[in-house]
């Protein structure tokens, strides 16, 4: 092909092919960018428009959920806090009531203690009398046989009435 006719046409003389590809090229170019801006432009537009709408909304809708993510964990912590002094003020009032419970029963213990002393001592007591009336008991019946056996071998009614008069004097100064 020859080249150097076609460039060789004047201009302005009828309709010819532009073999220079750069020109071409941005007229091309203008054109479809010019159809795409007039028919797609507002579309496009519009488009983005929503999108950053939609963005924005997610945004405001996050920031609140955030908010209340922060207000519910503060909710959280002081709760958390009452929790964590209620517990303690149940460990104190429980070692409290332990202490009290402890010091109840040791003075219960020891005043058992000291009944069982108070009741130990009345039981010695009461079987040292019961032993000491059992020996009284005894010697005076002891006395009481001597007495009559002498009295049984015969003495004569002057001396009977002398012994017994002895005898009986001496049991009436006895103290026990």
């Amino acid at each position: 092909m020859n080249l150097d006719i076609l460039t060789t046409l004047p201009l302005g003389e009828g309709f010819g092919l532009n073999t220079n590809i750069f020109d071409t090229n941005v007229i091309n170019l203008s054109a479809v960018v010019a159809i795409v801006v007039s028919f797609v432009g507002n579309n496009l537009t519009a488009l983005l428009d929503e999108r950053r709408k939609t963005i924005l909304g997610n945004m405001e809708e996050a920031t609140v959920r955030a908010n209340e993510a922060k207000a519910k964990l503060a909710e959280a912590k002081a709760q958390l806090e009452m929790a964590k002094s209620k517990a303690q003020a149940i460990r104190d009032e429980g070692a409290s009531k332990v202490t009290q419970e402890v010091n109840s029963c040791i003075k219960q213990h020891e005043e058992r203690l000291s009944l069982l002393d108070e009741f130990k001592s009345d039981t010695l007591n009461f079987y040292q009398q019961k032993a000491f009336k059992q020996a009284y008991t005894y010697v005076i019946s002891r006395i009481m046989d001597r007495v009559k056996e002498r009295l049984d071998k015969g003495l004569d009614p002057t001396y009977h009435v002398v012994v017994n008069n002895f005898y009986v004097s001496r049991f009436t100064e006895y103290t026990p």
